[in-house]
This record gives C-alpha cells, structure tokens and sequence, in this order.
C-alpha cells in the first residue's frame, strides 16, 4: 500500500537542515512512501541539492510563502498564517491529496490547526499525544503527553481506549494492557477525576491493570498508560533530562583520568549498544490521536535521524488505518455501550 505524507518542511529548530536529509533517508527506506515537502520553493530546491537530489514523481514541492515560528502564539499562527508550511502540510490531509501530516514546528500551533481543520472523530472530546517510550522490555505508549493539562474522567477513558487501539492496529495486539498513572496504587489515592476515570475503566471491556505510580513506567509490563497532558509532559521532559543527565555523568567518570579512558576503551562496544537502546532519536514521532487523520509530531530540536523515524510513524499509523479503526470502534461504543471495543 503506497503511502503520500506531507512535510512541514520549514519548522522545528533547524527547518529544512533537517526535514530533507531526513525525508530522503525515509524515501530511501520504504519504496512505498511518497513525500511532499511544504515550504519555500527556492529554499527546498537549494536544500536537495545540497544533497544530490531533485523533485522527483516520489518528491514533490509545494510551495509556502510563510512560516510558523517556534514561539509564536498557536491562534496567531491559527488566523494569521494561512499559508504556513504547517497549515499547507494539513490542508492537503484534509482535501485527500496526502493520508498523513508530519511536523517539527510550533507544538501548540500544530495541535491548533490540526484540531481546526481535520477536526475530531464523533465521540472524542479532545485529541491526545501518544509516544512510544523505551522499557526494560520492548517499549511503552502513554498519553496524554501535553495536548489537554486538566481532563475529565470520561476524556480519560476515551484516551485509553483510542491508546489500546493505536497499539492493537499498529502492533497487532488483541488485548493490549492499559493502566492509569497515579500518585499510588491504593484505591483511596488520586485525584476525583483520577478515582472516577478507575471506575470507568474497570466497567469498560478493556484489558484494564489499574493504578501505576511513575517508577512503573519503564518495566515494561504495560503496552498503554493513561493520564492528564500535565502529568504526561512532566514524566516525558523529566525522563529526557535524566537520560541527558546519566548520559553526562558517564562520559565525566569515562574521561575522568587515564584509567578511566583505558576503561572507556574496553566497554566502548557496551557503551555504544547502551546509547543505541536509550537513543531519543528512536522514539521520535508522537502521534495526534482523535483527529480525521494521521499527526505526527516530531520533537523540535530533532535531527535528520529523528525526522525520518517520525515519517516512519506516520506511514505505519496509515497503513494500519489508525484514523478508521478507532473511528469505527467508537461508533460501536456509542451503539452498544462500552463493552464493546
């Protein structure tokens, strides 16, 4: 199944520095996706040819005469830019053109236009951010992670059962297991919203593990954790800075002395796998879940490595008819009530 994905080429921190060499190593990479880069004609011209490359049947041009930029306001950008690479990139979602969007840009713009114009499936309050995070085993998808800071028990459940189907459709998974983040696995412990959304979940047909506290997130026990976008954000910036943290820590001990760079030298190959496992770059591309539509948002300060991952999320989410599936599965709540998923 051939893949079209539009690239908001111009956003993030370093623009098309990164998002063609990236595209391009996706291209390389899946013989099934078609790319379409959104932004200054000449700018992207200069870009590929930096990199021996043309516009091509597979890579297409189109272009934008503005750009988002990365601390703008979101309803700035939302009313004034409507020619940004960033709203270009979605409006060709919405008219069929491409089945996916993928950015690098202005968080809150992007989740703004995207709600505006793709608007959300019957049934979702809110759209939700999803990322695969790294664990002990295999890895872990959360959200929310910073689209919605103060939810409702019922938005809860509607992001838990949108995450089991994101995994189920992608990884292949009958019965993914789901639980809520929580300050303690008590019955007693939680916000209302927190002991309400407990309620909902365990009168739901998910496969529902109930409460986990934050140490349980990388155990890799769990294929979904649910929780409020504020709680999200913080476990997901906190977990970057720790691994940048432990990161620094071992190349200070490692350079520390000439015994500690003779030891350096003989763990150099664990040392490299260990980089490889907890590489960020990896688990680029979080997944705006709710809307008609495949968002993929990839981290802002990403490079081409990071870029290219987040395309392969948005050409997997397409060809596992992400949108659709939890679309209908949501119909069929609404019909049935909540046993059914």
């Amino acid at each position: 199944m051939a893949v079209t994905i539009a690239l908001d080429a111009m956003g993030g921190d370093h623009g098309p520095a990164v998002t063609v060499p990236g595209a391009l190593a996706a291209l390389r990479a899946r013989p099934d996706l078609n790319l379409i880069l959104i932004g200054s004609q000449d700018i992207l011209l200069a870009a590929l040819a930096r990199h021996g490359a043309v516009p091509s049947e597979r890579l297409r041009l189109q272009h934008a005469s503005e750009v988002v930029g990365m601390d703008e306001p979101p309803a700035q950008a939302l009313r004034g830019k409507k020619d940004s690479s960033m709203r270009v990139a979605i409006n060709l979602v919405k008219s069929g053109v491409a089945q996916a969007v993928v950015s690098s840009g202005n968080t809150g713009a992007f989740m703004a236009t995207a709600r505006f114009v793709l608007k959300t499936l019957p049934g979702i309050d809110r759209p939700a951010i999803i990322k695969a995070l790294p664990t002990i085993h295999g890895h872990v998808h959360i959200l929310d992670l910073g689209a919605n800071l103060d939810c409702s028990a019922e938005q809860l459940l509607q992001f838990g059962i949108m995450g089991a189907l994101l995994v189920g459709a992608v990884e292949h998974k009958e019965r993914p297991l789901v639980a809520l983040l929580n300050v303690g696995v008590e019955d007693i412990k939680g916000s209302e919203a927190v002991k309400k959304a407990d309620a909902l979940f365990r009168a739901s047909a998910l496969n529902y593990h109930g409460y986990v506290e934050g140490d349980e997130i990388y155990l890799g026990k769990l294929d979904v954790i649910v929780c409020d976008g504020f709680v999200g954000n913080v476990a997901l910036k906190t977990s970057e800075g720790l691994a940048r943290m432990i990161s620094q820590f071992m190349k200070e001990e490692f350079t520390r002395n000439p015994f500690a760079k003779l030891a350096a030298l003989v763990a150099l190959p664990v040392l490299k796998a260990l980089r490889r496992r907890l590489d960020p770059r990896l688990y680029d591309g979080a997944s705006l879940v709710g809307l008609n539509g495949v968002v993929v948002k990839s981290h802002g300060g990403t490079d081409a490595v990071g870029f290219e991952k987040a395309i392969h999320v948005a050409a997997t989410a397409v060809q596992n008819r992400v949108p659709q599936i939890i679309g209908q599965r949501l119909a069929s709540l609404h019909d049935h009530g909540p046993h059914v998923l």
